[in-house]
């Protein structure tokens, strides 16, 4: 990854930042303090390798729904509800449903929780956006 550590400081992704890459020892503070708090795992891979990936972001619980967002995503800006029954995805801007199976009381539940609270689903998307995400933050058009 060739983006900048400023930029990626700036968009809340200083984790990402190799650590070859990290000059001194409060960098390397700020850096682990980024990976401690972020949402990402590391894996391993067959060769031993092991990788740095970014994982979904829990924006909330609504009576045993989890609403969740990704990091790097495909348009239109969306949000994912999840349940053992129900993987769905919706719309942020209208609360349309873009895929999945929802029952309408389930549906019920996440229109009323998403007319209180569109403002974070905004605000954790445009945070979660990586630098290379090609939807980008969100926008009202």
């Amino acid at each position: 990854m060739n983006i900048p550590k400023l930029v990626l400081k700036e968009r809340g992704r200083f984790h990402l930042v190799p650590p070859e890459k990290l000059d001194g020892i409060e960098e390397y503070a700020e850096w682990l303090e980024a990976l401690i708090h972020n949402p990402c795992s590391i894996f391993i891979e067959d060769d031993g390798e092991e990788i740095l990936l970014e994982n979904k972001e829990l924006v909330a619980r609504v009576n045993g729904l989890k609403i969740e967002i990704y990091p790097n995503e495909h348009p239109p800006p969306h949000f994912h509800v999840k349940t053992p029954n129900i993987n769905a995805s919706f719309c942020i801007k209208s609360c349309t449903k873009l895929n999945g199976n929802i029952s309408p009381k389930d549906f019920a539940k996440v229109k009323y929780w998403y007319n209180h609270s569109k403002p974070l689903l905004i605000d954790i998307w445009d945070s979660t956006r990586p630098t290379d995400c090609v939807v980008g933050e969100y926008s009202d058009n």
